[in-house]
């Protein structure tokens, strides 16, 4: 079977990991700190605060960047439920619009009709989905012109950028996820960027139990903590990014080419302006998708449906009273998106076995 991901882990981070089990300090310190420094290095950044997960990183990011309960975030209802959840954690309230037929992201076209007509936005929650970046020319235009806190959810984008520019550096803060499918892994872990100096100072506070030093605790904070262990594959991890987002790009390179001219398939789009990173290469397929999933299974070939339902259709969110509401377009995307592999470990035969057998679908 070919696997739809596949963390690739060698020696580097083994030795890495070795060094930190071999000095006793395994929780959060020396490590963690090299790791946020270089990853922040790598975005170009000022800050960057290392987490637990990308969602706990998320969870933090709203909070450190000023968003407050009782607030309306605007946010899209097509990704993963851990986006919108991090706006309950904080006790505001998730506003949904409708995301792009072509790059599946929050409809940029879209957003002020929002914030024209419904009170009380004052955030905008925005995903780079799969590794392609939102389109960030009309967003900061909305930013600045409504005053909007924006927080970046980079979860899936590591090293895609928009007009020469990372992700996840346009807000107030940004934030990536280190889970084992993504672009670099630290096993689980997640990591918050900013330039923002209160920002900053606020994630700290949060992230380790609002604890000032000496014992003496500001803020109701969290535990949120990265340990040196899981610092130290990122570490390694983060050596390796951009030779892994060159093979996606190859990867989805080909399979553009080679797949290109089927009347009942449509293939992901880069726009001109942004760097794709192809976290997923996520393709629509519209003559019976879930038959199309079962027939890759028979053939050798793993793939998964991101997403099949959306955020405010699944059951938290019916009871929260989003059940009455229709997203056109992200409802018409749940029937017909299935992601291929495209990670760094399919090799060239596993492309053309991939070509082939989608060329023979019937």
């Amino acid at each position: 079977m070919i696997p739809v991901a596949k963390p690739l882990i060698d020696d580097v981070e083994k030795q890495k990991v070795m060094e930190v089990l071999e000095s006793g300090m395994l929780s959060i310190g020396k490590t963690v700190q090299e790791f946020e420094k270089a990853f922040a290095d790598y975005t170009g950044a000022k800050y960057a605060i290392a987490a637990s997960s990308g969602t706990t990183a998320l969870h933090l990011a709203l909070k450190a960047s000023g968003v407050q309960p009782g607030d309306k975030v605007l946010t899209t209802p097509f990704s993963f439920v851990a986006t919108a959840n991090s706006i309950l954690y904080t006790g505001a309230i998730p506003v949904f619009c409708d995301v792009e037929d072509k790059t599946f992201n929050i409809d940029a076209d879209k957003i002020e009709d929002f914030l024209k007509n419904i009170p009380g936005i004052k955030a905008l929650l925005i995903v780079h989905l799969y590794g392609h970046p939102c389109d960030m020319d009309k967003i900061m235009e909305l930013v600045e012109k409504y005053d909007l806190i924006l927080v970046e959810d980079a979860a899936q984008a590591h090293g895609a950028k928009y007009n020469g520019r990372h992700v996840g550096t346009f807000g107030k803060s940004g934030i990536f996820s280190f889970y084992p499918t993504k672009n670099m892994t630290t096993s689980e872990g997640g990591m918050v960027i900013t330039n923002d100096d209160d920002v900053y100072t606020e994630l700290k506070l949060l992230r380790e139990h609002g604890d000032t030093g000496g014992y003496d605790h500001k803020v109701l904070g969290y535990n949120y903590r990265m340990t040196n262990i899981s610092a130290a594959i990122g570490l390694g991890q983060l050596e390796k990014l951009d030779g892994f987002n060159k093979a996606r790009s190859e990867n989805a390179a080909y399979y553009t080419e080679h797949l290109k001219g089927l009347d009942w398939l449509e293939l992901p789009v880069s726009d001109e302006k942004c760097v794709h990173c192809y976290h997923q290469y996520t393709i629509k397929v519209k003559k019976d998708r879930d038959r199309f999933v079962e027939y890759l299974k028979e053939n050798g070939i793993g793939s998964r449906v991101y997403y099949p339902v959306t955020i405010p259709s699944q059951t938290l969110y019916k009871e929260l009273g989003y059940d009455e509401l229709s997203f056109p377009v992200a409802d018409q995307l749940c029937k017909e998106v299935v992601s291929i592999p495209v990670h760094p470990a399919v090799t060239a035969e596993d492309r053309e076995k991939i070509v082939k057998v989608i060329k023979n679908y019937e």
